[in-house]
């Protein structure tokens, strides 16, 4: 499937980024890194929602360590600009003691998300923690704990698709676009 040119939501435009065939031939090298890592070791990989169900469920079709998978929710997005803040919107139910978790996280911005979640997850004594997020900011992100998987490098642009939003629009593109200036 051919990239739209530009993409319209609300009141901005985005231009094509990451193409749908780019980001699945990258989700297969992430499975395969993960298979290897994480074989025989009852992983439980934890999405975060909203924005990380589209990787999420692509990558566990990909994944061969018979991995278990939950989900959490938190938020620290206002329109196209981080809060500041993280919000626990719905917790979690699985016990993670002693187990190897990997946390799937769609974008890594600033860190303020992924250090509370971190600090969350650290309290529930799992035998590892660790993260794979399918985009990294490494201009702006400044959270205390570093990705272990990653999709995709981007500079410091704001991207909708493959479940990244504006104002809860663009998760359904299956490509990732950024925003046009």
């Amino acid at each position: 499937m051919t990239m739209r040119t530009a993409v319209h939501i609300h009141d901005l435009s985005f231009a094509p980024f990451i193409s749908e065939t780019t980001i699945q031939t990258r989700l297969k090298e992430l499975a395969s890194q993960l298979d290897t890592d994480y074989v025989g070791k009852d992983p439980i990989f934890l999405a975060v929602l909203n924005g990380a169900f589209m990787f999420a469920s692509d990558l566990f079709k990909l994944l061969n360590c018979q991995p278990e998978l939950s989900f959490v929710k938190v938020s620290s997005y206002v329109g196209t600009q981080s809060s500041g803040r993280v919000d626990e919107l719905i917790g979690l139910q699985t016990a993670l003691k002693g187990r190897h978790v990997i946390i799937i996280e769609d974008i890594l911005d600033t860190g303020v998300t992924m250090d509370k979640i971190f600090t969350l997850l650290h309290a529930e004594q799992p035998a590892s923690l660790a993260i794979c997020a399918l985009l990294l900011k490494p201009t702006s992100y400044k959270g205390k704990h570093q990705p272990k998987y990653i999709g995709f490098e981007i500079e410091d642009r704001f991207v909708v698709g493959y479940g990244l939003d504006y104002k809860e629009r663009g998760r359904e593109l299956p490509a990732v676009y950024q925003l046009i200036n």
